[in-house]
């Protein structure tokens, strides 16, 4: 009898291939699955394969979502799964620079304020946009002159001619 479970199974895994293998989850309750390199009914070779079910069914994977040690083993950047140790582990060096990064920012904020204050570097400047150059006035509001329209937009009365006798001559 066993010789006829051994056959269905090993048709089993020609037709339909082998079943996906649980390797681990992380501490939000994502579960990593892999499913092993295989042959098909046909001869064809089927690479390893490796994925995550989200805790969350509706969930929409962002990147960064997951602990960074899994997302190197499932785009297979690294041979063994990571261990819950590693993920915490890699957790708290990850929030501690990210305390770092923010305690030098103050600093650096605190530097600038002395040095304004003490006159050894001067305040950024803050311009005021009145237009924009492809606008039909562009801060005049009367006739002038020069020509104030683009090529794409003309508009009558924008220019006037000069006043000088020179050209009526």
């Amino acid at each position: 009898m066993s010789g006829v479970w051994r056959l269905l199974r090993s048709l089993k895994l020609r037709f339909s291939g082998p079943a996906e293998e649980y390797v681990g989850a992380d501490p939000k309750g994502n579960k990593y699955y892999r499913i092993p390199k295989h042959e098909t009914w046909a001869g064809q070779i089927i690479k390893e394969r490796r994925f995550v079910e989200p805790f969350d069914k509706e969930y929409q994977y962002e990147a960064g979502t997951i602990p960074k040690a899994w997302e190197a083993w499932i785009r297979k950047k690294r041979k063994d799964p990571p261990t819950l140790e590693e993920v915490f582990k890699n957790e708290n060096y990850e929030e501690e620079i990210k305390k770092k990064i923010e305690d030098i920012y103050e600093k650096d904020r605190l530097l600038q304020a002395k040095e304004y204050e003490e006159g050894l570097v001067a305040e950024p400047l803050q311009t005021q946009i009145k237009g924009h150059a492809s606008s039909p006035h562009y801060g005049k509001n009367e006739p002038s002159d020069d020509p104030v329209s683009t090529a794409n937009t003309f508009q009558p009365g924008s220019w006037m001619p000069p006043q000088d006798s020179a050209r009526n001559k």
